[in-house]
């Protein structure tokens, strides 16, 4: 029988943690296929992109709602430093909910949107929104679902281009693990692409899933009540990610943070007790890097938690030289892995820890109502 995160297929779908399980195993697989896609598509992408790219005023919107969210949160300021021009993360549920607060009409606008399902209600308002309140908007869609509602907006319409992921991504678990990454390093190959960097941070996730995982196990299944992960930069949104999906694979029963090592101390620090764990998501910049064992030195010093932990402690991860941005993918997994093993020690359900239903995959009962501008 086959085996996924050292765990039996049989007991993976005895305790409901089966498509979790693959799907967080299968990332290093689908990161692959998504650059073969990228490269497939090369000719006609920069085709769509480069006249709207040559504007000098655009303006750059990553977009998505939870999770999808993050991964522009992540990507923005690497983005920005690399185009050389702003690139702003906002969510959909804030694009839905303050349109007039957003966006700027008179300026041209690139709205790239993330989506598992590509079916929840904010997915298709934000864009209609976009498309109401801007005299020129275009829409980079990137979902893993070529049947969604979002697809289907970026093909009816001349100034939409839809990227798909590989089918696999469309994740079957509750939680998003692979659609994440996935979309991630998609925006990647197309604004910054990095053969290199992304061999690299393949092989390293690899490394991680193959020979890592009895120590993520043992770290998830020490008795912390409490979690907070730190990272700066375009890696708070990964510690970000990460707190979320702590919280969704703990059905709420871990209380979970996240925070830039700098921020940290202006009163979150006040979480730290000894049932908290902290994670660290260090920089590989020789600059902000000083900032993050700063602040590791002075919780070591502080004695108030034992449970201290750096995915840079692991083997794959020691004298890496990705860049933060790459880091962002091991990073995750690390995360991914250690919220699922959290969650089956917990004795929950991953792939749908919300059975009764009050939380789910895809978002249920918003209603978009028009905007009067």
């Amino acid at each position: 029988m086959s085996k996924y995160l050292n765990i039996e297929e049989g007991t993976l779908q005895a305790q409901n943690g089966y498509w979790t399980a693959c799907e967080i195993a299968q990332q290093p697989a689908m990161w692959a296929k998504v650059s073969q896609i990228i490269e497939g598509a090369r000719t006609d992408i920069d085709a769509w992109l480069k006249p709207i790219l040559s504007q000098t005023s655009l303006r750059i919107i990553l977009t998505g709602a939870g999770t999808s969210a993050y991964a522009g949160e992540a990507l923005a300021p690497y983005l920005t430093k690399n185009l050389g021009r702003k690139v702003e993360a906002i969510s959909t549920t804030d694009l839905v909910s303050n349109p007039d607060e957003h966006f700027l009409a008179q300026v041209p606008t690139l709205l790239i949107s993330y989506a598992r399902s590509g079916n929840s209600p904010e997915s298709v308002g934000a864009c209609e929104l976009a498309d109401q309140l801007l005299t020129t908007c275009f829409h980079l869609v990137i979902t893993c679902n070529k049947t969604s509602a979002l697809s289907s907006h970026a093909a009816q319409n001349n100034n939409g281009y839809c990227l798909l992921m590989p089918e696999p991504t469309l994740d079957q678990s509750f939680a998003m693990t692979s659609s994440f990454t996935s979309m991630m390093l998609a925006t990647l190959c197309v604004f910054a692409p990095d053969h290199i960097q992304t061999t690299s941070a393949i092989n390293t996730s690899q490394a991680i899933l193959n020979h890592e995982l009895e120590q993520i196990q043992e770290q998830a299944q020490s008795n912390f009540s409490r979690i907070v992960f730190l990272g700066s930069g375009g890696l708070l949104g990964i510690a970000t990610e990460a707190k979320l999906k702590m919280l969704e694979l703990s059905a709420g029963k871990i209380d979970c943070y996240a925070e830039s090592p700098l921020g940290f101390r202006h009163g979150p620090k006040f979480t730290i007790n000894r049932n908290t764990m902290v994670v660290m998501l260090h920089s590989n910049h020789p600059y902000r890097v000083q900032y993050d064992k700063d602040l590791l030195n002075e919780l070591i010093k502080d004695r108030q938690t034992a449970h201290i932990y750096s995915p840079n402690d692991l083997r794959p991860l020691a004298n890496s030289d990705l860049e933060d941005v790459w880091l962002s993918f091991p990073y995750i997994v690390y995360c991914q892995l250690l919220a699922f093993y959290k969650s089956i020690s917990l004795d929950l359900t991953p792939d749908n820890p919300c059975p009764s239903g009050e939380v789910n995959r895809v978002v249920q009962g918003v209603a978009i109502h028009p905007f009067e501008d």
